[in-house]
């Protein structure tokens, strides 16, 4: 997270929990099931459980998860499952303390496995492990990932490298694909598709062949789903985005405080659905594989911190 790179927003510009409460209901009544709390990093938010406690009482709502860097999950496991939150998926990208510090801005390692155990030990299952492979960082990590995920009983998702925002250097040198991901991991442990087809998931599912646990890949660069996806955004000054690589959000907080109805609150979220065109990834693809290729720069998109996963 370069500081120097991002917008901070005032207090008073983010939502509030009851608005970020009414905003959910709306979803919910439009055929939203899964909520998942995200960021930047939604454990530094003041009052987290209370939020989720509200969330929790929102009648059609079958699973709330929340992606952490699990750097404070060890001290809020407990009290996150108490509040009626169901699961966590925890980014670690490496599991060697000197690689970890430094895809992640010097931060320590140790702290997150806490973490991830204190979640296990808490119910907040099944745990997903998120693992980000970038070419010259940590490929060559990608079967000890493996192995750490099928010992601990976790859900490991490889990620290929993204050009997600504008600050994160990417470049198609930077990519291991899917391909190369899985052929990693059979070279000592065989798999199989758990499914015939992805559906909406932005994640193909594996399952190892001797039983011992679940492996999925998101490919979003070598093999884009675009026209399956279903995930809207909603970030904390209360844009409604609709693509991860999307250069603007549609304002839902000005409606909100100018007093918009529910009937017309519904109706600008129905028509902003129903009028997305996202196809990002597939224009990228068909980019790289072009004979002018591809530069991230000729686009600038929402950074990460502020959209999550």
């Amino acid at each position: 997270m370069p500081l120097e790179s991002y917008d901070w927003i005032a207090k008073d510009q983010i939502l509030s929990y009851e608005e970020i409460e009414r905003l959910t209901r709306t979803f919910v009544d439009l055929g939203v099931r899964k909520l998942r709390i995200t960021g930047g990093e939604p454990l530094l938010r003041k009052d987290l459980t209370r939020l989720i406690v509200m969330l929790a009482e929102i009648e059609g709502i079958e699973d709330i998860c929340l992606t952490t860097n699990g750097f404070q999950l060890a001290s809020m496991a407990e009290l996150l499952k108490q509040a009626g939150l169901h699961r966590v998926t925890v980014s670690i990208d490496s599991l060697n303390p000197e690689t970890f510090a430094s895809m992640t801005q010097r931060a320590k390692l140790k702290p997150v496995l806490e973490g991830i155990i204190a979640a296990q030990e808490a119910g907040l299952t099944p745990i997903k492990l998120n693992s980000v492979i970038e070419r010259g960082v940590n490929e060559n990590e990608i079967l000890d990932l493996a192995e750490f995920a099928r010992e601990g009983n976790y859900d490991l998702r490889f990620i290929e490298f993204m050009d997600v925002g504008n600050v994160n250097q990417w470049t198609s040198s930077k990519l291991v694909p899917k391909s190369e991901i899985l052929a990693s991991v059979t070279s000592r442990y065989p798999v199989e598709p758990v499914t015939a087809r992805r559906g909406s998931a932005p994640s193909e599912k594996y399952r190892y062949s001797d039983g011992k646990g679940i492996l999925g890949v998101i490919a979003s660069v070598s093999e884009p789903f675009c026209g399956a996806c279903t995930r809207a955004r909603l970030t904390a000054d209360g844009r409604l985005v609709t693509c991860l690589f999307s250069t603007h959000g549609h304002d839902l907080k000005t409606l909100l405080r100018q007093g918009i109805t529910s009937d017309e609150l519904r109706d600008k979220i129905t028509s902003v659905w129903h009028s997305r065109k996202d196809r990002y990834s597939e224009a990228r693809l068909h980019s790289i594989e072009s004979v002018e290729g591809y530069s991230p720069d000729t686009v600038k998109k929402i950074e990460m911190i502020s959209l999550g996963g």
